[in-house]
């Protein structure tokens, strides 16, 4: 049955150029092809247009679970003799939003993005609609089709997982050894608590000896503590890409 809505909607539905664009991003063509197109529906649009009442955070709820689980059994499967410890840190750096907004846009699903939503794009958008698309993907195919999916189209497409085991991506930290040798003190300060797409959204700054180096917001505090950090380093002249 399901080959026969794929091949219905690939050549004869209304939606069937979306349908060849998600067959070259998916590897096949959806049978549910507006279980897919709510993937890609933020919910600050205000549009008139099917799903008008709805967006993609249920699915991106779903496919923030499916991905975890799949990127753990991935690591657990391929580094066989690390302890908890190296594949909680791994998995972190694969599944943090700053990872999946720049992986979503590699994917170009920024182009997707702002043909169903009239709002302008932030980037946590493309890291949610990534999600939401993994949790579409697991609706239609499974967990076995979506692990499928999500090791060969993801991971191994727009990871270098080699890099990232020595990749120090905790800034905070990092921050804060240097300012230990240089015999500075580093603390972080809460700016503003605030809504934003219907979230709590924080500003935070970061003081070395007192002095207020760098700014950034996020929805997650520590997220926002990590950032400012990072441009804190960078101000400094020892951050390295």
């Amino acid at each position: 049955m399901k080959f026969l809505f794929r091949f219905y909607n690939f050549y004869f539905s209304r939606d069937k150029a979306l349908a060849k664009r998600l067959r070259q991003l998916l590897g096949f063509t959806p049978a549910n092809i507006n279980l897919f197109k709510l993937a890609f529906y933020h919910k600050s649009t205000s549009t008139e247009k099917l799903y008008a009442v709805q967006s993609n955070e249920r699915l991106e709820y779903l496919g923030d679970a499916v991905l975890g689980t799949i990127v753990a059994e991935y690591l657990f499967k391929k580094y066989p003799n690390s302890d908890e410890g190296f594949l909680t840190k791994m998995r972190s750096k694969i599944v943090k939003r700053k990872s999946l907004n720049r992986i979503a846009d590699k994917m170009g699903l920024d182009m997707l993005l702002n043909e169903y939503n009239n709002t302008r794009l932030s980037r946590s958008m493309l890291g949610n609609a990534l999600e939401a698309l993994v949790g579409a993907v697991y609706l239609e195919c499974g967990y076995r089709g979506t692990k499928q999916y999500v090791v060969n189209k993801i991971l191994r497409s727009y990871l270098d997982i080699h890099e990232l085991e020595t990749f120090d991506d905790n800034y905070k930290s990092q921050l804060l050894e240097w300012c230990q040798k240089n015999g500075q003190q580093v603390s972080y300060k809460m700016l503003a608590k605030y809504k934003f797409e219907k979230r709590d959204r924080f500003k935070v700054a970061v003081l070395i000896d007192g002095k207020k180096l760098a700014t950034a917001d996020d929805f997650n505090k520590k997220s926002a503590e990590q950032t400012a950090s990072e441009k804190a380093m960078q101000q400094l002249g020892i951050f390295e890409e």
